[in-house]
């Protein structure tokens, strides 16, 4: 089930969510939904320039791996520190115009072209416990001929649980909005040198 709630849960509260998640199916299929033209669902794409060369490519890997695309401010990923190995169960926290969401989510493939193709990312798929259905893949790779590092969102969805279906507009405005947010917040750990 969803869990809506009007204050910020615990860190207790949203542990038991992850832990009763781990036994959850996808609430879509197939897996790849997110790279295939199957009908049913909305389909998003936001790419952009985040850095330049080798080394903030490698900066913008270890931002996805760490989840820095997250840092927005009204999203937030549990464990914080989670893995992008695929099977990894996450919860994704949301605040809102008032109140949160808390939404389950399983890594379900990595993209990685090591060093040849010079591509890394991760797709998650949504959990029956999710408000949406369907699948959102982050993504970074060096665009050789212009030597700029990209990053790529993009996602496959449809609203699942009730609430997300009557604020469909509401929805469709915060899914842009954090792709907007995610692109800055990606802009920013490339730029960190530390």
């Amino acid at each position: 089930m969803v869990m809506f709630l009007i204050r910020k849960p615990t860190r207790e509260h949203i542990d038991r969510f992850i832990e009763s998640s781990r036994v959850l199916p996808l609430s879509y299929a197939p897996v790849g939904t997110v790279s295939d033209d199957s009908p049913g669902y909305d389909r998003d794409e936001t790419v952009a320039a985040i850095g330049r060369g080798p080394s903030d490519l490698e900066r913008a890997r270890a931002a996805l791996r760490t989840w820095k695309h997250f840092e927005v401010g009204w999203v937030e990923v549990w464990p914080s520190a989670a893995s992008t190995a695929p099977g990894t169960i996450v919860g994704v926290l949301i605040h809102h115009v008032g109140f949160w969401s808390l939404n389950g989510c399983r890594i379900v493939y990595e993209v990685d072209g090591g060093g040849t193709e010079a591509r890394f990312g991760f797709a998650y798929g949504t959990l029956t416990n999710h408000a949406e259905a369907g699948e959102e893949l982050f993504e970074v790779w060096l665009d050789r001929s212009r030597g700029e590092v990209m990053y790529r969102i993009r996602a496959a969805s449809h609203p699942r649980a009730a609430l997300a279906r009557v604020g469909y507009p509401i929805a469709r405005m915060l899914q842009a909005r954090f792709r907007r947010d995610s692109v800055a917040a990606m802009k920013r750990a490339v730029e960190s040198r530390a």
